[in-house]
């Protein structure tokens, strides 16, 4: 179990994240034409999970929009923006911001994401919604790379995933 906080009260999530090296949990989660999306379907891409626990939060909104921008110019990368947001709400956020180069998954249909992820946040105001965290998973299915950002409102280290990545 993970300690972090939440505007700097200690909250704590159900787990770890997966380490570097392992292979990546596998997943399904919901797409925003509401399909099912898993793992398997990024095989060949690094895939990037930005994790977040509401795309209705000013946070949550930046770090889409700095990773739309950012990872644009990467071949063969894709963001994924995962919450457990509807994916209609997920869809009109990246439809008025004009984000094109991120997709957004939903955890709605799908708890054991959170927990296979170690995201869930388990007590406090966010409690059931995910925390705050980046996992970047290679084109063969390899955790290289994670962050579990330790303040819910502090932004992940962009810059760490960009040096990954080039």
């Amino acid at each position: 179990m993970a300690q972090i906080t939440f505007k700097n009260s200690p909250i704590h999530t159900i787990g770890e994240l997966p380490s570097s090296g392992s292979a990546a949990p596998s997943f399904t989660l919901c797409s925003g034409e509401l399909e099912d999306v898993a793992l398997e379907s990024f095989q060949g891409k690094t895939l990037v999970l930005n994790i977040v626990p509401s795309l209705d939060t000013s946070v949550c909104q930046a770090s889409a929009r700095h990773f739309n921008e950012m990872l644009s110019k990467v071949e063969d990368v894709v963001v994924a923006n995962v919450s457990m947001d509807l994916p209609f709400a997920q869809g009109r956020f990246c439809s008025s911001e004009g984000l094109e180069n991120v997709i957004s998954l939903s955890a709605f249909r799908n708890a054991g994401f959170g927990e296979s992820y170690g995201v869930t946040i388990t007590d406090g105001p966010l409690k059931g919604l995910l925390s705050r965290a980046i996992v970047v998973v290679d084109p063969t299915g390899k955790v290289i790379y994670t962050e579990q950002v330790p303040e819910i409102a502090q932004e992940p280290a962009y810059e760490a995933v960009l040096n990954l990545l080039k």
